[in-house]
This record gives structure tokens, sequence and C-alpha cells, in this order.
């Protein structure tokens, strides 16, 4: 049987009440792995400043995903990267990524750098098969047992 999923990827705010309801399933999905100094997230009014892209992924209209651009330059750091637990194993976190990518790349952005958590384990996975690379702590980060850090070049 074949199954085909209709996913809309779009720039949104994240100010609207069923984005406001992804970002809060994804805080609950961090809290409930991690101490709150190893959560390094922004806030949905952070994601509506304007050197943050922010897109959200739709399946059948409803918010399943999202993804932002913290952007730094010719640098940016992914933030929020988050697919809803219903919404898991349809390969969106990998469609999220690429079109991350593709609009760092529009944008001039020749690195991407994000921070994960060690017991993200599908995220790593993800990362590391999209071609990132761990590095040392960046930016503001301290070194945190609980945190990994990528780097990917465009």
């Amino acid at each position: 049987m074949t199954v085909c999923i209709t996913v809309c990827l779009a720039a949104e705010s994240p100010l609207t009440p069923d984005v406001a309801r992804l970002l809060a399933q994804s805080d609950a999905c961090a809290a409930a792995l991690y101490p709150a100094e190893s959560n390094h997230m922004l806030a949905a009014e952070a994601l509506a400043q304007p050197h943050v892209l922010f897109y959200v992924a739709r399946v059948a209209g409803e918010a399943a995903g999202c993804g932002a651009l913290l952007v730094k330059g010719n640098a940016a750091e992914i933030k929020r990267m988050f697919v809803q637990e219903t919404a898991r194993g349809l390969g969106l976190g990998r469609q999220i990524l690429h079109h991350l990518e593709a609009a760092a790349a529009r944008s001039g952005i020749h690195m991407l750098r994000l921070e994960t958590g060690v017991a993200s384990h599908a995220a790593c996975r993800l990362y590391e098969s999209c071609g990132y690379s761990r590095i040392p702590p960046f930016g503001g980060y301290a070194d945190d047992p609980l945190s990994l850090f990528y780097e990917k070049r465009l």
C-alpha cells in the first residue's frame, strides 16, 4: 500500500497559536530529556526577530515540525529543529533540514552550526547523515557533557 502525504514547508510567524502549540511540545520533549541549564531554545518572540528565518512544516494543514536559522553574518545557527511525535518517521526532519540549508545558501550563508543533546539520537543520526561534523562548543555555549555541537560548510 502506498500512502502519499502532502508536506508544505514555508516561512511563517512563530507567534501563531498552532505554532505556539508545536513549540510547547518541543519544550516539553526537551525538558523530559535534559535539565533546564542544558536547554538552549529560543522563545517564540526571539524567533520572530528579523535576523531569524523560521519555517514550519505542515502535514494536511497541521503544524507538524519546524526549524529556524539564527543568522550571524555569513553563518547561521540552526535552532528549534523539531518534529512532533505523531509525524515522526515521515522524513520531515530531513526535509526541514534540507529546506534550512537551501534557505541559508540563498541568503549567502556559508556555514551552519547547531547544538543538540546527547540523548537526541535520531537528531544526531540525521545531522551526521547530512554531512554535519562534530565540533567543540561555539559562540556563547559552555562545555556541557549533555550537549553535542555540529557544523557544516555549504
